[in-house]
């Protein structure tokens, strides 16, 4: 069966979309601030792993600020260098289906500026790193399969290796894959060498990592029970319409194209696997009650497929041409003001992009909060100032603090959320404590008394997490701190 075609590489288009996303995201790169997890991860000192994630995007948030400044956009270039590499191999990939110039220009221009990418190419999340080792797993395997040459396997397994050092999620992408050999071939992979040797070499790297999994009981999945309890059903009903609007709703013919042509092309028949791995994943997905971002990569994958027949369809086809190129601009503009800090955030509040972007509702109002915690501690006399410590619920709030509270003179702060609950607890001697707290009656059960002092208000009417929270002075621990610190843990 022959394999198809493989054209040169259009570096004019292609690298015209790059140029163009790097300047989007460079000139948003400040916008509204940092994320809740960007403070989180420049706190996190360098370790083989922790109770909540691998090390290697804590990592890479520490590398930056320390190269080039504890900064936000210092933070974010990693997140850049992803997406940027994110697109490229993925029209790589267009280019494995036999895509045209004009197939690997439509890939790179509406993978570009597409909301979920765009969203993980503004802010350094552990899925920004993910977003690349995906494409570099998928364009992998796509080599393997078409071209026949078992060899990619190895370097498959030597990308899964890197990867389990960001994040586990890629054994999602694994087990959608072999359930996807082992239905519609080629099942002889299954006998190479190539590939038991690339599962070989990702055990290899990935074992210090999975060595402290096993030494700290497995607490990923001590995680994972939390987060389907918190919001399992949540999840559970997002999960089949979000797929919708992962690429946009505008892209969702082309992906779709691209799922049916791998299941019908003859060509591609020995890639058939990876449309089935996305149904796989889904599924998974679903029962495990993850995150509906957790497809992703594979709707990429069928993404980049896709855009081959949609250039076959339009052919030279003047008016086809023109739909597709407006939909493709509609599409990004479109999400562009809901991924990127395009809207001001005085204004932010009264649209609905906090509501339907995540990740922007998470980055607004941390100076402010931390404003508000340094006007309740100054207030205490200096007395109870000289015995305080500040505690959060979460550590994104425990993030903020650690971030601005030095410039206003505020002590050590302390959390009992995932990994900050390891550098706890507080010494006995404190025994006053500025909390900053969405659960106040709980921490009423565990000090003499506490008092709230004051509410959270990020003064642009975003409803997020901490708007709404309140800063209370908690005085003695009952029984000490000894005593409190296991009931203040919680993972989510």
């Amino acid at each position: 069966m022959p394999t198809p075609v493989r054209p040169p590489i259009a570096w004019l288009p292609v690298g015209a979309a790059l140029a163009a996303l790097a300047v989007a995201l460079a000139a948003t790169v400040n916008g509204y601030g940092y994320h809740r997890d960007e403070l989180y991860f420049r706190m996190l000192e360098p370790a083989w792993g922790y109770v909540d994630q691998p090390p290697l995007t804590p990592l890479l948030a520490r590398t930056a600020t320390a190269l080039f400044g504890d900064s936000v956009w210092a933070l974010r270039l990693p997140a850049i260098a992803c997406l940027l590499g994110a697109v490229l191999l993925t029209v790589f990939t267009t280019r494995e289906f036999g895509g045209s110039r004009g197939a690997q220009a439509l890939c790179a221009w509406g993978l570009s500026f597409s909301p979920l990418p765009l969203s993980f190419g503004h802010t350094l999340l552990t899925a920004s790193v993910d977003l690349v080792a995906w494409a570099g797993v998928l364009l992998l395997a796509t080599r393997a399969l078409l071209r026949a040459e078992p060899q990619w396997w190895l370097a498959v397994g030597g990308l899964v290796g890197l990867s389990l050092f960001n994040k586990h999620l890629i054994v999602l992408l694994l087990v959608g894959l072999g359930v996807g050999l082992l239905a519609a071939g080629p099942r002889e992979v299954f006998r190479s060498p190539w590939l038991w040797a690339g599962v070989g070499v990702a055990l290899l790297l990935a074992a210090p990592n999975l060595v402290y999994q096993a030494t700290h009981d497995w607490p990923q999945f001590t995680l994972a029970r939390a987060l389907s309890e918190r919001g399992g059903g949540a999840a559970r009903a997002l999960l089949l319409p979000m797929q919708l609007v992962l690429l946009g709703v505008v892209l969702v013919p082309f992906w779709t194209a691209g799922f049916v042509a791998l299941l019908r092309r003859p060509a591609w028949r020995p890639a058939r696997a990876l449309a089935i791995a996305y149904p796989v994943v889904l599924v998974v997905t679903l029962v495990t009650a993850g995150q509906f971002y957790y497809p992703l990569g594979l709707v990429i994958l069928l993404f980049a497929a896709g855009c081959v027949p949609t250039m076959e369809w339009i052919g030279r086809r003047p008016v086809r041409r023109a739909l597709v190129a407006a939909g493709v601009v509609l599409n990004g503009a479109i999400c562009a003001v809901v991924a990127l800090p395009l809207v001001p955030v005085g204004s932010l509040g009264d649209t609905p992009i906090p509501d339907v972007n995540q990740a922007a509702r998470d980055a607004v109002g941390w100076p402010v909060y931390v404003q508000t915690v340094t006007d309740v501690y100054f207030s205490l006399p200096a007395e109870d100032r000289a015995r305080a410590v500040l505690l959060t619920t979460n550590y994104g709030e425990a993030g903020a603090l650690h971030r601005y509270g030095p410039e206003h003179g505020l002590p050590a702060v302390y959390s009992g959320h995932n990994e900050l609950w390891f550098a706890g607890p507080p010494p006995e001697s404190a025994t006053v404590v500025v909390a900053w707290t969405q659960v106040l009656p709980e921490l009423r059960t565990l000090f003499a008394e506490c008092e709230q002092r004051a509410v959270m208000d990020n003064q642009v009417g975003v409803a997020n997490e901490e708007q709404g929270s309140v800063v209370a002075v908690c005085r003695d621990p009952v029984g000490g701190w000894s005593t409190i610190w296991p009931r203040l843990q919680h993972y989510s």
